[in-house]
């Protein structure tokens, strides 16, 4: 059986929170109900991944410092900033601080349930990269000091005499690096090694 994506309702509003809750679980999510941003913070690093739905507007902590403090504590839960009236500045303001979208009350089921799902993939996405660029990473650094100059060199689309011009060494010596940097990297195209590369942040 598959298990449920969790949703993690944080708003200070009773009511808010019980109809959520209806509305969530009956569409097939796992929920947790949380009062304010102050409380959930302290659960926060322990939670599974899910999809937090985070009023903007709560008397302890709003919406933008719980977004500021997820972020500074390296939580990457996807974020949807539910806001109400006038709020929009503030829901704009934390998807610059990493929120993956909001929404404004009186929302419709289908509306927030599509936000829900898009931040749920931008999520899995994310992870999937990250996770990319580490495995890239450590390719890398198997690679000689030299070995990675001729890397960034074709990153920046160098041909061999300039790179050889740029590093003190003849063009012969930085064929011979290339093909080290090939071999130690597994690629048999420079498109597979520009890929690695770009992965781990060359650019």
């Amino acid at each position: 059986m598959t298990q449920s994506y969790p949703v993690y309702v944080v708003d200070d509003d009773e009511a808010i929170r019980r109809s959520l809750s209806f509305l969530l679980r009956t569409s097939g999510y796992a929920v947790r109900l949380f009062e304010g941003g102050v409380e959930f913070l302290k659960e926060a690093a322990g939670l599974p991944a899910g999809c937090v739905l985070l009023d903007v507007r709560m008397p302890d902590m709003d919406g933008l410092e719980v977004q500021r403090e997820l972020r500074g504590r390296g939580i990457m839960l996807p974020v949807v900033i539910m806001t109400g009236h006038g709020d929009v500045d503030m829901a704009v303001s934390a998807m610059k601080a990493g929120a993956s979208d909001f929404i404004a009350k009186p929302f419709e089921k289908g509306a927030l349930l599509a936000r829900i799902e898009a931040a749920k993939r931008q999520s899995l996405a994310d992870r999937d990269a990250s996770g990319k660029a580490v495995d890239a990473q450590a390719q890398l650094n198997i690679l000689t000091d030299r070995e990675r100059e001729v890397l960034i060199g074709l990153v920046r689309g160098l041909p061999n005499k300039t790179m050889a011009h740029d590093m003190g060494i003849s063009p012969r010596t930085v064929e011979i690096h290339r093909a080290h940097m090939m071999e130690k990297l597994k690629v048999k195209s420079l498109a597979d090694a520009l890929r690695i590369a770009f992965q781990a942040g060359i650019a």
